[in-house]
């Protein structure tokens, strides 16, 4: 049976390695040094490296383990992420050797424009698109794009376990209450997660299902939210995409 691990790296990074046997596969390697040393600590050997979108914080180990270990690398089509085989977008389908585990491919762009999400078996590595409360910011897309990756994202199983690339979810939390203050599942929410990292733990993976009741990018049609992002705004907004622009904007600056 697969086991997922997260490898701290940097000041908030998780690279999400998957174990099965004696091989593994990580996801989003930043740093090779981490990565080594916990492939190490276990004796295993990497088997396969997969790549979301190609920011440093997520691909800039990546070179050094595909080459240390000759491993097969995967990521996004339409980005050139140094050191990729297999160049991924919707549609494609992966079974990641040696662990045997079958992942369709998504393009959920608008962070980056190539970024992809690797989805199946009920689970979900969507890089810095979704995260725990919260979503990317838009370096390379537009709100309707961002809305539309989420949205895609949001239609999985509520129980596909949700592993993002970042440990942010008590400051996007934060912004949640702010923007939903009446949404108990969200106070209900904040007392797990804050007792998770009080004792040390990744508050990942989340799930669809818990992203849906509490996420605020993903609520943008639930009148509460809708009413904070008009206030926030000082103007009526026309749809969902006009809320989401705005809450995206409002947590930039939270």
């Amino acid at each position: 049976m697969v086991r997922i691990h997260a490898i701290p790296a940097f000041r908030d990074n998780y690279i999400w390695a998957l174990e099965n046997g004696a091989d593994a596969a990580v996801v989003d390697p930043g740093d090779a040094a981490p990565v080594e040393a916990w492939l190490e600590q276990r004796g295993l050997r990497l088997a396969a490296v997969l790549a979301t979108h190609h920011h440093a914080d997520h691909v800039g180990g990546l070179p050094a383990l595909a080459a240390h270990w000759r491993c097969p690398t995967f990521g996004p089509a339409r980005e050139v992420p140094s050191g990729i085989d297999a160049r991924l977008g919707e549609g494609d389908r992966i079974t990641v050797p040696a662990l045997g585990v079958a992942l369709d491919v998504l393009d959920i762009p608008a962070h980056t424009a190539g970024h992809i999400a690797f989805t199946g078996e009920g689970l979900l590595f969507c890089g810095d698109t979704l995260f725990a409360c919260g979503c990317g910011r838009l370096f390379e897309g537009t709100p309707a794009q961002m809305a539309a990756s989420l949205a895609k994202l949001a239609a999985l199983p509520p129980a596909t376990r949700v592993y993002c690339g970042h440990e942010y979810t008590l400051s996007n939390i934060a912004f949640a209450e702010a923007v939903e203050p009446g949404n108990r599942a969200l106070a209900e929410r904040k007392d797990r997660e804050s007792a998770k990292r009080e004792r040390g733990e990744p508050t990942l993976p989340s799930t669809i299902g818990e992203e849906l009741a509490t996420n605020p990018f993903l609520r943008c049609a639930e009148p509460e939210v809708v009413a904070s992002a008009g206030r926030h705004a000082g103007r009526t907004l026309a749809d969902a995409v006009d809320v989401f622009a705005e809450l995206r904007e409002w947590k930039n600056q939270f």
